[in-house]
């Protein structure tokens, strides 16, 4: 496997997570009343995956066949985030704070994939897909500090 299907593996896998992440949030978010919160966290999901497609079809144009499973990181903070809601109640609170640490689990893959020796195709989607998962982090954050206030 080359070093471009090894780091697009790992990124679309952390963005598959993502997805999952952001659209359980987002309808426990719905259930405990908070639309706006809801909308955030389905915006999110769909900019994963976009990012996903965008880095499938450019894995794809190299030739690379990727099929990436839910990363064993992602899966306990999925397991997590149902602990966390069982004792929170689904509290928007308690999703934001679970979804804040999955952004910097996000956030740290796409630092690692930056770091790798990929070529400049993928090198430069990557650094414009980690602006936005930066955002998105940043966003989270703001909003899981402002709800603890």
């Amino acid at each position: 496997m080359s070093n471009d299907a090894k780091v697009t593996k790992d990124l679309m896998t952390t963005l598959k997570d993502g997805v999952e992440g952001f659209s359980s949030g987002a309808e426990k978010l719905t259930e405990t009343k908070q639309p706006a919160l809801a909308s955030t966290f389905r915006k999110y999901a769909d900019q994963r995956a976009a990012y996903y497609a965008e880095l499938e079809k450019l894995a794809a144009e190299y030739g690379d066949d990727i099929e990436p499973s839910g990363s064993v990181v992602a899966s306990i903070h999925r397991g997590w985030m149902a602990v966390k809601d069982a004792i929170s109640g689904s509290s928007a609170e308690g999703v934001l704070d679970a979804a804040e640490q999955g952004e910097d689990h996000a956030k740290s893959s796409y630092e690692d994939a930056l770091k790798e020796d990929v070529s400049a195709g993928l090198a430069t989607v990557i650094r414009r897909q980690y602006e936005g998962v930066c955002a998105g982090h940043d966003e989270v954050r703001s909003l899981r500090d402002s709800h603890a206030a």
